[in-house]
């Protein structure tokens, strides 16, 4: 039953990182109007144009990671620090909670009413669940050195 679990809850983790790939990977205004905000908030320009290319590359391979035993800890820790940036500068930053909806010209049509971000609450339980069932139910070198 537990491997059960914890083989949905990676499916869940890959397929909500790689279905965002089309966003990022394609510079939607949704990723654009994200990636831009954090930008300007922090300072870093170059953040809105390569932000979302660096973020997707590091989600895909977390995605990656969670499907091989050897790796399963290390993708899921990835995943989790990937997503608890995300809700970090969802609530801490002018981003906010609810996001922009756009249609296919750009222009802003209404909120999502908090969806991403909840999916992005989602997926960070999902993956601190699943770093913590890699880490406390397999042997892994993470475990050896702090537990020598």
């Amino acid at each position: 039953m537990k491997n059960a679990v914890k083989w949905i809850l990676c499916i869940y983790v890959a397929v909500v990182f790689i279905q965002s790939l089309f966003f990022k990977f394609t510079d939607a205004y949704e990723t654009i109007h994200i990636f831009s905000t954090l930008g300007a908030w922090a300072g870093l320009e170059w953040f809105a144009d390569y932000g979302a290319y660096g973020v997707g590359t590091v989600e895909l391979i977390a995605a990656i990671m969670l499907f091989f035993a050897p790796s399963r800890l290390y993708g899921a820790s990835i995943a989790s620090g990937v997503m608890l940036g995300a809700v970090f500068f969802h609530l801490f930053t002018p981003l906010g909670i609810a996001m922009p909806e756009f249609d296919e010209m750009g222009n802003v049509t209404g909120e999502d009413g908090g969806l991403l971000f909840y999916n992005a609450c989602g997926v960070l339980a999902a993956s601190l669940i699943v770093t913590a069932m890699e880490f406390f139910g397999t042997d892994n070198a993470v475990k050896r050195i702090l537990f020598r």
